[in-house]
């Protein structure tokens, strides 16, 4: 390696900044030869001249769309290889790339409108879904409510994965389960029976469909139900007094679990 001046080429740290690689790396590819520098000052201090800065700048290109060292290498240096075949099949790569990442993009966007919004149906698709007594604004204001919870995270994150098909099942369970509360009130079953357990162990599963929800949550949901106007009007709207026989036959399911329901908590 002929000595130079610092003039005749630049110093490690200067291509380091230059080229926005690290000084480590152009050591290592120094070590085995990758990219070596043609010069050395009478110091000892390596330079590397134009032309090893053209070599250099090459190597990180190819680095950056997913070549490895030795494949570079060859590339640089090997004269039976085919670069135009090589450097399609990186092409190749890096579309799948792009397309695994414009997925993802996809993805990250839906469950950022998931936490906003709640429910990523159109207005028209609420009601198609719900029905047309349904609210599409009640979303909004649930999230104005719950927006800060665990819970409201956790329903976001399904329905940023669902779409009319699986909200439309998630419906029909919510309305086959109405459906039975009314049947067993009028069949005069009794809190604390084994029916009535069992419809409050088939609530809390179709409500998991939200967010899991534990025997002590069930019973504030219970108390919402019968003393919030508007969830009041929905199940007294199925057979009168509906939601005070659901918030009873939950009571009785507790208490067999050790749940005392006068002191249950969001928890």
């Amino acid at each position: 390696m002929p000595d130079a001046t610092d003039a005749d080429g630049l110093p490690v740290g200067q291509v380091s900044t230059r080229l926005g690689v690290t000084v480590r790396a152009l050591h290592h590819w120094d070590e085995i030869g990758l990219a070596r520098p043609s010069l050395r000052t009478a110091a000892g201090y390596r330079l590397y001249t134009a032309g090893d800065l053209e070599r250099l700048h090459r190597i990180v290109v190819y680095r950056e769309i997913g070549l490895g060292l030795d494949r570079i290498r060859a590339v640089l240096d090997d004269s039976t290889t085919d670069v135009p075949g090589a450097l399609r099949a990186q092409r190749a790569q890096v579309s799948e790339r792009i397309e695994r990442l414009q997925q993802l993009g996809a993805g990250l966007d839906r469950m950022i409108d998931a936490h906003e919004r709640g429910l990523l149906l159109t207005a028209e698709q609420q009601a198609a879904v719900f029905g047309p007594q349904w609210d599409p604004d009640g979303p909004a204001r649930a999230r104005q409510l719950w927006g800060d919870t665990a819970q409201w995270r956790q329903y976001a994150e399904r329905s940023a994965s669902r779409g009319p098909e699986e909200w439309q099942a998630i419906a029909d369970a919510v309305a086959a389960l109405d459906r039975a509360l009314g049947d067993a009130m009028d069949a005069g079953v009794t809190p604390g029976s084994p029916e009535a357990n069992r419809l409050v162990e088939r609530h809390r599963e179709v409500f998991a469909s939200y967010f899991p929800l534990t025997r002590q949550m069930q019973v504030c949901l219970g108390r919402m139900y019968e003393a919030d106007p508007a969830f009041a009007a929905h199940y007294d709207g199925i057979r009168a007094g509906l939601a005070t026989w659901f918030r009873r036959i939950v009571d009785a399911e507790a208490r067999a679990h050790g749940i005392d329901p006068d002191t249950a908590t969001w928890q």
